[in-house]
């Protein structure tokens, strides 16, 4: 079946209009549009090469498609090493929200909904373009009547999934047989989302994360300032410069009614802040209408009173997450070869946590099938302790170690493992530090236990 997205627009084009204007210069490098003078130029300059790497080191695929897409914070077609750090933002999000408090539950709603009655309120719809069609060509139909039968078709037509709200809603009253109607708790999502293109009637896939937190009306204010204060330090644990991550609340006039209170986690990038998380003080309005009003099936204990749960809604943008991090981590340093000359170095200085890479694995001058069988033995080893390895061994290019070391850093691989003849004849191999530069000679059998204790260690600062 052929589909395409109908959406009823609520233009709201001015205000979008003005932030579109205000980075356009910046948000197409590629494309020759970055002509300011000074810093501009200088941002303008880092965002190109960030692109640039992020093409070549397989973090994105090439092409102005899928880079507008990325900069915008809108999902696009990934290579291996941002498909990993994209998933590591996810884990990381997940161990940290459900583990912080004990009262959140993960679940996992559809992408499509079904239910007409949900479906018919609008959004994004997925429509059988061939039945449109005869609909469209039957000519004996009025005006009158042709509009009847598009607003039926539309309203029997399943919905995509546009934020996680409505589906952590639903699961609210079987989940409180899990907490026994004790507040407050929480339910967590994960996936993709859907949202129109700007003007264009197209679809946007957003990969988004949602912890809807249900507590007592007395201590919801809290409670906000409570994920706040967490969803911020999260940000800044994985950040190389973290003051760029910052939080603001949203003004009143931009609450638009549905939310007594909203925090905005945004990252300062060159063109201006980007919301990553937008955390709405909801009240129980959307709660008591997803259950028609039918308050008690809804009632949770707090101390002796039963009272409606308030909810506070924490959403977040990994796309655009994966963005910031990158952009956080890209360095670009000046080294002196030895000759009198100075060369850029740039380097992905990603959290030892978020890096999609660990390790490379590659090999010094001697007999090369030995050296790989060495190589491969390690490699399964690294493995098998759930350590990302990049297998460099299997290169049939002829490359220096110094150009390896180049790519590493631009990859933002954690350490590089030299396997050379010296491996063979005494068990000692080289390791070098992507952060420092500094090659460390360790016995093969201590390798493994060096990267966990390194990894553990920077997770649990």
């Amino acid at each position: 079946m052929l589909t395409f997205c109908v959406r009823r627009f609520r233009i709201r084009r001015e205000t979008k209009l003005k932030s579109w204007q205000s980075r356009a210069v910046l948000l197409q490098p590629a494309r020759g549009r970055c002509t300011a003078a000074g810093s501009t130029s200088e941002y303008c300059d880092q965002v190109r090469t960030l692109l640039q790497l992020c093409a070549d080191r397989y973090y994105i695929s090439p092409g102005h498609t899928h880079a507008d897409s990325f900069q915008c914070g809108m999902g696009c077609s990934y290579g291996p090493l941002g498909t990993k750090l994209r998933k590591n933002i996810v884990d990381q999000w997940w161990n940290s929200v459900t583990r912080s408090r004990t009262q959140v539950f993960g679940i996992s709603t559809l992408n499509v909904i079904k239910d007409t009655a949900i479906g018919g309120k609008g959004g994004l719809k997925i429509v059988d373009t061939e039945s449109l069609k005869q609909l469209l060509h039957m000519k004996e139909l009025s005006r009158d009547e042709l509009i009847q039968r598009l607003q039926v078709h539309l309203q029997n037509s399943a919905s995509l999934r546009t934020s996680f709200l409505q589906g952590a809603l639903d699961q609210y009253v079987p989940s409180l047989e899990l907490v026994k109607k004790k507040l407050p708790f929480g339910l967590a999502e994960a996936g993709l989302c859907f949202q129109p293109s700007d003007g264009s009637g197209c679809l946007d896939e957003v990969t988004r994360t949602s912890l809807v937190w249900f507590c007592s009306p007395r201590t919801s204010s809290q409670w906000l300032d409570h994920w706040t204060r967490q969803r911020l330090q999260w940000w800044r644990k994985f950040a190389l410069g973290p003051s760029d991550f910052i939080c603001n609340d949203i003004p009143e006039d931009e609450l638009g009614g549905k939310a007594s209170r909203g925090v905005k986690i945004a990252y300062r990038f060159p063109w201006g802040p980007e919301d990553l998380e937008t955390l709405w003080s909801r009240g129980d309005n959307e709660l008591l209408q997803t259950h028609k009003g039918v308050r008690t099936k809804l009632q949770c204990r707090e101390g002796r009173k039963l009272v409606v749960p308030h909810i506070i809604s924490v959403t977040g943008n990994v796309d655009r997450g994966v963005m910031a991090f990158l952009y956080n981590s890209l360095q670009q340093l000046k080294k002196d070869d030895g000759k009198q000359k100075l060369h850029q170095r740039q380097v992905l200085k990603l959290h030892p946590v978020l890096a999609p890479v660990k390790v490379a694995l590659d090999t010094g001058r001697g007999a090369t099938v030995e050296l790989r069988q060495v190589c491969e033995g390690l490699l399964q080893e690294f493995l098998e302790a759930g350590i990302c390895v990049w297998p460099g061994y299997l290169e049939t290019t002829a490359t220096s170690m110094e150009q390896l070391n180049t790519k590493y850093d631009e990859m933002g691989v954690l350490f590089t493992v030299a396997i050379s003849e010296n491996t063979m004849e005494s068990g000692l191999l080289q390791v070098r530090s992507r952060d420092t530069t500094v090659k460390e000679t360790m016995h093969i059998s201590e390798t493994k236990n060096f990267l966990l204790r390194y990894i553990s260690s920077a997770e649990n600062v």
